[in-house]
């Protein structure tokens, strides 16, 4: 006689492939034409930087169609400065994709609630990491060094306050490195590209918009 109570869970790819089942079925097939379209060409309007936290799909946050906005996601939802220095520039090459090729009008960096890269950042818990045992990621949060000093002056480096300064000052930093980047200087210039920032709270569900000129965090009404 089995135990239903330790039967063994759903492998995840079963699970996947279930997804995938339900999006032929409710998401492919009612919208051929749109799809069509979209094999054709795509022309989103929008980028947007988040974190790679399974937690903050930026698609189910606000609420988009495909084709409507380009991701790019990573760790603490990190843009690094302008650099030539040889190496495999992935979130530069695909800003340069989306500025210069596809020509999106705004860019919306959004951190958010409880991430895991802005905690690391603030505690140095990976600090002297060797790469693949969270040197890679030390390396990457790195780019919060200069801001997390700010934080931790202010706050500490435990406790939620601190932790939430931390998550809004790694926005602001992107923002100021996506402005190292002369295609991006010479568009916001000329006023055909937007720079914004956001932050989710994934406790509450609720989204927040940055007002550069106060540098604070507002909930969006």
């Amino acid at each position: 006689m089995s135990d239903t109570g330790n039967a063994p869970a759903t492998p995840p790819l079963d699970r996947l492939i279930a997804g995938y089942h339900r999006f032929r079925e409710t998401g492919w097939n009612p919208h051929r034409e749109r799809w069509s379209q979209l094999g054709e060409r795509q022309q989103p309007e929008v980028m947007v930087i988040a974190c790679s936290d399974s937690r903050v799909d930026p698609s189910q946050i606000f609420d988009v169609d495909p084709g409507e906005i380009f991701v790019v996601r990573n760790v603490a939802a990190l843009v690094p400065p302008f650099e030539t220095t040889p190496g495999h520039h992935g979130v530069s090459a695909a800003l340069e994709f989306a500025v210069q090729v596809l020509k999106v009008r705004e860019i919306i960096v959004m951190g958010h609630g409880m991430c895991g890269g802005c905690k690391a950042a603030l505690t140095q818990e990976l600090h002297g990491a060797e790469p693949g045992q969270g040197g890679f990621v030390a390396n990457w949060i790195s780019l919060l060094d200069e801001a997390r000093d700010s934080v931790a002056h202010q706050h500490g480096t435990t406790g939620r306050p601190a932790e939430r300064a931390m998550e809004q000052a790694g926005v602001k930093v992107s923002l100021e490195n996506l402005r190292s980047f002369p295609c991006v200087q010479q568009k916001e210039a000329k006023g055909s590209l937007k720079l914004r920032g956001a932050f989710f709270a994934i406790s509450d569900g609720v989204l927040h918009l940055l007002d550069e000129a106060s540098g604070e965090f507002a909930p969006v009404e």
